[in-house]
């Protein structure tokens, strides 16, 4: 077993682990390997390994990795963008993932509708809320969620799934829980309100048992699986 096959089968035990101490079943829980700035050597380490869905924050860079894994003819894989979002580059998005975790304003949800080919499914989006209130993160507040939530649900080319935060880096698992149980009650509002609401993209490595035992569905995990990053070798935004 390689060194990444390796750390998916951890990251694997420490979900089942977090799941089972708060009464949920693992399978409850998603796994989405942040594989921005890795090189595709290493993405095919993780699908060798059994490994579906990945995360890319840099819209070349992925949209780069995708054509080639199409390319290689390697199917069944599920790419989401996960970073920040120029309008500039919303086609690019549009036209080859599969999910947009970073809806924050309208006009980016307008685009990436429009722009959505007609021959491809809707694309799945999150709204990313800024629970930590920190002005160095993308996000919407709260209390903004349901203006943006009715328009995304109305438009033709998305499909809304559910929201996701980034929590400010906090090392006391008090703290995380209680960040992290905000958003679930804002999820669970969400449910509420619109049908195929099931997704809350929430927890990284350091603080993914306290965003399970909240209620994450989706623990986004880069560090844990393909160690640490050298942010010089990224191809652009």
């Amino acid at each position: 077993m390689n060194d990444i096959a390796h750390n998916l089968a951890q990251v694997q035990q420490r979900i089942s682990a977090a799941a089972e101490r708060c009464g949920r079943a693992p399978e409850e829980v998603s796994l989405l390997a942040v594989s921005k700035t890795k090189p595709a050597s290493d993405i095919a380490q993780a699908i060798a390994a059994g490994q579906r869905e990945f995360g890319e924050n840099y819209v070349q860079e992925g949209t780069d990795k995708i054509a080639l894994f199409r390319e290689q003819g390697i199917t069944g894989l599920t790419w989401h963008f996960i970073g920040p979002l120029q309008s500039n580059k919303s086609r690019l998005v549009a036209e080859n993932f599969d999910w947009c975790h970073t809806i924050d304003r309208q006009k980016i949800a307008m685009r990436l509708s429009e722009q959505r080919p007609g021959e491809l499914a809707p694309l799945n989006v999150l709204i990313q809320v800024n629970i930590s209130d920190e002005t160095s993160k993308s996000g919407i507040a709260l209390a903004e969620v349901d203006a943006l939530a009715d328009l995304v649900s109305s438009l033709p080319g998305l499909r809304l799934r559910g929201l996701m935060a980034i929590p400010a880096p906090e090392q006391d698992y008090d703290k995380q829980f209680a960040v992290c149980q905000q958003m679930a009650v804002a999820f669970s509002a969400l449910q509420r309100r619109y049908s195929g609401i099931d997704t809350l993209s929430l927890g990284m490595t350091d603080d993914m048992e306290a965003a399970i035992a909240a209620g994450s569905t989706m623990v986004r995990i880069g560090t844990a699986i393909f160690g640490a990053r050298d942010y010089s070798a990224r191809q652009g935004q």
